[in-house]
């Protein structure tokens, strides 16, 4: 029997309501088409289907594309958006890459080698979006140009022994406006356990001492991280390091301008007394404490260095001197005293500051004390050296040097 059309719609909608509508749903679905947008997606493929838009993946690197004057310690990375990071280099223009290391999540690379000053960097890396998609990239940048890099020099230098009174000194080749930054880079430590504190002379010139004597036979580390570090006015240190300094004996001595000797103790305990002669009035020598700086086996003196002129009755012209120990750069000395005032050991100042012995005592202090031990001058006119006139350190209380 056959149907007609309009008999097969009216059992059509019967059968619609005997079961809910949903057969009559499913139905028309067969014969609609699919609603869904191809339009808005960046991936198309088979008709029907709807696909998320996929954003491409970027990176961002640190330093800046074409950055200049950056600072070779600080560390360069890439970090990616929306995606991961392949095949990263760092490079310099002579052609000697960098190391570097990439985390877990193949995110964020980062360099791990040193950087050099003055040197052109290609940074080289790709990109890879969820869509499979790569995108190679490359940036430039220029490191600190050797104008801008600052170097230091350390006294005494590595591995030396000195005596128990020798301040650690650094001389910085440019001057330094970031204090602070550049003592927290320095870290000086002994096997005696004693701390102490930095005071700027200048600038350029920062000593560290502790509040007493370094304890003797102890050892003194100084770790100096100063690669990178901003010094100010966009001057970069250009080193680390770690150096040494022995402390052998405790070798003092004391000269006495009213009593005329020189008295020599090691580890305290005293050795020897010499008669001397110090500077006289016009010339007095230097109270407060010396320290040793270098030994000459025999000096050259001129008296014109010291600004006397022919015609003056102080002024000797030149002469050569045996065992001098130089305590100032300005030009006091212990030496052997002249012919002329080996008579006046003992007895009488006549010396223009210097302190002369006869020559048993200049050569047992040239022979046995060194750079670093100590002599103080009492019961002299004269005052104090000048601060920064060799190694004027312990002259300064404590309080004053250790906020200085």
């Amino acid at each position: 029997m056959r149907l007609s059309g309009r008999t097969i719609a009216i059992l059509a909608v019967v059968l619609a309501l005997v079961l809910g509508g949903g057969a009559f749903a499913a139905f028309s679905a067969l014969r609609q088409p699919s609603v869904g947008s191809e339009a808005a997606s960046a991936v198309r493929s088979q008709p029907g289907v709807v696909f998320p838009v996929v954003q491409p993946a970027s990176a961002v690197t640190a330093p800046a594309a074409d950055a200049t004057e950056v600072n070779p310690a600080a560390p360069v990375t890439v970090t990616a958006k929306d995606g991961t990071l392949d095949n990263v280099s760092l490079r310099s223009s002579t052609g000697d890459d960098v190391e570097g290391t990439v985390d877990s999540s193949r995110s964020v690379w980062t360099s791990s080698g040193q950087l050099k000053f003055n040197e052109t960097y290609t940074l080289s890396y790709t990109t890879l979006d969820a869509a499979g998609r790569t995108t190679p990239s490359t940036s430039t940048f220029k490191t600190v140009s050797t104008s801008n890099e600052a170097d230091a020099a350390m006294y005494p230098l590595d591995g030396m022994s000195v005596g128990v009174a020798q301040p650690i000194q650094l001389t910085f080749s440019e001057p330094v406006k970031n204090k602070k930054a550049v003592e927290k880079a320095i870290t000086i430590t002994s096997t005696s356990g004693q701390t102490g504190a930095f005071h700027w002379f200048s600038d350029t010139v920062v000593r560290y001492r502790p509040e007493q004597y370094w304890a003797a036979h102890s050892t003194i580390s100084v770790k100096m991280d100063l690669f990178g570090v901003d010094l100010g006015n966009g001057q970069i240190g250009n080193f680390s390091k770690t150096d040494t300094v022995h402390i052998g004996d405790k070798r003092t001595a004391v000269a006495d301008a009213q009593a005329h000797t020189f008295t020599a103790y090691i580890n305290d305990q005293p050795v020897h007394t010499w008669p001397a002669t110090l500077g006289d009035t016009r010339f007095p020598s230097a109270k407060g404490f010396l320290v040793l700086m270098e030994k000459q086996r025999k000096a050259h003196f001129v008296a014109a260095s010291i600004g006397l002129k022919p015609g003056d009755p102080a002024n000797y012209g030149e002469l050569d001197v045996e065992y001098a120990t130089r305590l100032t750069p300005s030009g006091e000395f212990i030496h052997q005293a002249t012919d002329t005032a080996i008579p006046y050991l003992g007895v009488a100042n006549v010396s223009h500051g210097c302190i002369g012995l006869g020559p048993d005592g200049a050569s047992w202090v040239f022979n046995n004390m060194t750079t670093g031990d100590v002599v103080q001058i009492i019961n002299t006119e004269g005052d104090f050296a000048n601060f920064n006139d060799g190694f004027g350190d312990w002259n300064i209380p404590w309080s004053q040097y250790a906020n200085g």
